[in-house]
């Protein structure tokens, strides 16, 4: 099942499939280590859902929520 990474809680784990957007923003999360193929896991959502925290290719990584709108993962069952 895909979902959007905005859409994560806690603990969800996955592959990225997709990483959508334009321009600089796709760039920045391009450059931040978020491509196809990449796994994440949610590690922790602000009490208003808004920066959440990850684990990415082994480090963590806080995102805004619009900015995880556009990365599509393969949620692991």
């Amino acid at each position: 099942m895909e979902k959007k990474l905005s859409l994560f809680e806690s603990g969800d784990e996955g592959t990225v499939t997709a990483v959508g957007g334009e321009g600089r923003v796709r760039r920045r999360l391009f450059d931040m280590g978020i491509t196809p193929g990449a796994r994440i896991v949610m590690r922790k959502k602000a009490p208003l859902g808004d920066p959440i925290e990850i684990t990415l290719r082994g480090y963590e990584l806080t995102l805004r929520k619009s900015e995880a709108e556009f990365v599509t993962v393969y949620v692991d069952s």
